[in-house]
């Protein structure tokens, strides 16, 4: 069922319960209208069709709201002539809900009343209970498997969890236990190493003090030094010709003891 009538110049196709936007109308929000300019009317069966418009026939409609639309603009531009014009412009509408339609006195097109529901009867109330019984057990059923394997993951997690725990405190105790041994070592150390120290110091002190001295004394002394070494070399030079003749006569003395042996062995 459809009907087609016209408004503001133009022509509208239209069901009940079709919302639209039309050239603005006179009328305040949620008040009735009604539209005479009927071209067309279709129930389903038939279709009438006006010379223009049908006669006792109308589309009635209620407002919902009135206002504009998007705007538009328009420029006017003319080529070597210095020509511009712009301009803007938001068209007004009415919004309005189809209805109904009335021809030849007849309403046709209304929405159809909602029914209210129907109250279940006894032994349909009966079943509606026994299957929510029964969606209530599977529910309690299905929360307690899921509550064990709940209960069974937390168990799982609370091992492992003491299982690190144990781990990190034995890994603990093997840190604090070096961490006292080392401190131990670096409270022994020192005290050790207090003695090389203070004797290398003063080795230091003593060898300055000798260089400092040296340097304080006076050239004679050095001359003296100079000449007891070369004293010391004459006698070294003069004592190896000694050595020398001394291992000589060792040998020349055992030639000797030798031939006398070797004589009296032949004697005999």
């Amino acid at each position: 069922m459809y009907a087609i009538f016209e408004t503001g110049g133009k022509q509208h196709k239209v069901n009940a319960g079709d919302i639209l936007k039309i050239e603005k109308i006179e009328g305040k929000d949620k008040s009735k209208v009604k539209f005479d300019k009927v071209l067309v009317f279709n129930d389903g069966k038939k279709a009438q069709i006006g010379t223009p418009y049908l006669d006792a026939a109308t589309v009635n409609a209620k407002i919902i709201t009135s206002g504009k639309g998007e705007k538009i603009i328009i420029f006017k531009y003319k080529s070597k002539k210095d020509y511009r014009k712009k301009q803007g412009h938001r068209q007004p509408y009415t919004e309005i809900e189809i209805e109904n339609f009335t021809i030849g006195g007849k309403t046709e097109g209304k929405k159809p009343a909602k029914k209210p529901k129907a109250e279940p009867k006894a032994d349909d109330k009966a079943n509606v209970n026994k299957d929510e019984e029964k969606e209530a057990t599977k529910t309690s059923a299905e929360k307690t498997d899921t509550a064990k394997i709940t209960e069974k993951k937390e168990t799982k997690t609370t091992k492992k969890t003491v299982s690190e725990k144990t781990t990190t405190t034995a890994e603990e105790k093997k840190t604090t236990a070096k961490k006292d041994s080392v401190k131990k070592d670096a409270v022994k150390k020192p005290a050790e190493k207090k003695a090389p120290i203070k004797k290398a110091a003063a080795a230091k002190k003593a060898t300055t003090t000798a260089a400092a001295k040296a340097a304080e004394k006076p050239k004679s002394t050095v001359k003296k030094t100079e000449t007891k070494s070369t004293e010391s070399k004459s006698t070294v030079k003069d004592k190896k010709p000694v050595a020398k003749k001394t291992t000589a006569t060792a040998k020349t003395t055992t030639k000797k003891a030798a031939s006398k042996k070797d004589d009296k062995a032949e004697k005999k």
